[in-house]
């Protein structure tokens, strides 16, 4: 398999990140493995760590709690609210930490996330990530916590897991 192209830049000035992935899966399976908590809970997480679903409910309205899940058991726990979804072109939602009830660590960063899906072709997805910030503390704290190379090594999970999985 080639490598896939991956675009990720981040805008200071406007307190954004964009991340541009292209996947070698149709559409409808790349938007499963973004959309439903049992795939999710297979790539979401950069390894060795793993993620676990407390509850998810991906309609607009709808949330997301999980905790990422450290090779020693110590959890990070985090909430995604859904504002808009449209199955198979994207959703948009709100990001927070959060603890185990789904309530917001106000000490940490808060994003919104606007995540769309493109079919190139039959065989290939492009997914677009912005990331956007209220301000530029939430960027950088975000950065430091390691969010570039986290994300990367998540996308490349999920590379795999549409791989060996034909079809879900």
């Amino acid at each position: 398999m080639s490598t896939p192209t991956m675009n990720f830049s981040v805008d200071k000035e406007n307190n954004k990140i964009q991340v541009i992935r292209e996947f070698s899966a149709p559409v409808s399976r790349v938007w499963k493995a973004w959309s439903q908590p049992e795939l999710l809970d297979q790539w979401w997480a950069p390894e060795p760590w793993t993620t676990q679903t407390k509850e998810m409910d991906f309609r607009e309205g709808g949330k997301w709690i999980y905790a990422m899940v450290s090779p020693e058991g110590e959890k990070h726990w985090s909430r995604t609210d859904f504002q808009m979804v449209k199955t198979l072109v994207g959703f948009t939602a709100l990001d927070a930490f959060t603890d185990e009830k789904g309530n917001k660590n106000t000490g940490l960063p808060e994003s919104t996330w606007n995540v769309e899906f493109d079919e190139s072709s039959i065989e290939t997805t492009v997914v677009s990530v912005n990331i956007e910030f209220d301000d530029s503390s939430d960027l950088d704290k975000l950065l430091e916590m390691g969010f570039i190379e986290g994300f990367s090594a998540a996308l490349q999970n999920l590379d795999r897991l549409l791989e060996a999985q034909e079809s879900f």
